[in-house]
């Protein structure tokens, strides 16, 4: 009998040590919605130089954070700030010392409309628009660079009832680029590539006049384990990577931590 039992066992065991080796392949990565087409060019260059593969949940980092405490099984974090990385780290939910600066973000007023945003992003203070979009500032980063942004031109009151809120800043983008608002804050990286704006018109917002996008990466508990999200990682921070993150209008860190 302990022989026939033993059987199954060791199959079972065998069966469980190759699913695990098959799942190592994969890394579940949370990432922030404003960088989800620089991770989908970087996932793609990723899996061909390593044969692993990228599943992404793109979301609002506030969001993020609620799922990963949740117990979602995410393994690789992709913030659109430096604090919450920082708070998961103080809360023992990483790998100490995986934390870093992947990408600095940009703020820029974007519409579909050629010509309709000013390179000086006067067209704010003309107040002749009836919609301006930005993403949730409690949950998204570059939402509260945007309300930033209207506090330092001194815009908060005068466009607190034209504002149209996203939950993140993919909503955000999506409720311009629908007509839903004739005018947005959005992260760079949706309306740029290779140098230039790829439609309509912007203002590239300046650094001064918000705080700075910092958005670190960290490794999850959850993601320990995995080969795979360590790789990953070391991939993010690597020469093919850093010419994915910069043409889509991101800077990179130039500041050790």
């Amino acid at each position: 009998m302990p022989l026939i039992r033993a059987v199954p066992f060791s199959l079972f065991t065998l069966a469980s040590l190759f699913s695990v080796q098959a799942l190592a392949d994969d890394v579940q990565v949370a990432v922030a919605a404003n960088f989800t087409a620089p991770l989908q060019a970087i996932a793609a260059a990723f899996e061909e130089d390593t044969g692993h593969h990228v599943v992404a949940s793109p979301g609002a980092t506030g969001q993020l954070y609620a799922q990963i405490k949740n117990g979602a099984p995410f393994e690789v974090f992709l913030s659109a700030d430096d604090t919450t990385p920082a708070r998961l780290d103080s809360e023992g939910a990483t790998v100490k010392g995986s934390r870093f600066t992947y990408a600095i973000g940009t703020l820029a007023l974007w519409s579909p409309t050629a010509g309709y945003v000013d390179a000086n992003g006067q067209v704010l203070k003309a107040n002749a628009y009836r919609h301006l979009s930005i993403a949730n500032p409690k949950a998204a980063p570059y939402g509260l660079a945007a309300t930033q942004v209207l506090a330092q031109l001194k815009l908060t009151e005068a466009t607190r009832d034209k504002l149209v809120e996203g939950q993140n800043i993919t909503q955000a983008f999506q409720f311009v680029q629908t007509g839903n608002a004739e005018l947005g804050f959005v992260a760079l990286s949706q309306v740029y590539k290779g140098g230039k704006i790829t439609s309509g018109s912007a203002w590239v917002v300046p650094q001064g006049l918000y705080d700075p996008i910092r958005q670190d990466a960290v490794i999850l508990e959850k993601g320990e384990h995995n080969a795979t999200a360590k790789a990953f990682v070391d991939y993010l921070q690597g020469p093919k990577a850093a010419a994915i993150i910069t043409s889509y209008g991101y800077a990179l860190d130039a500041t050790p931590d």
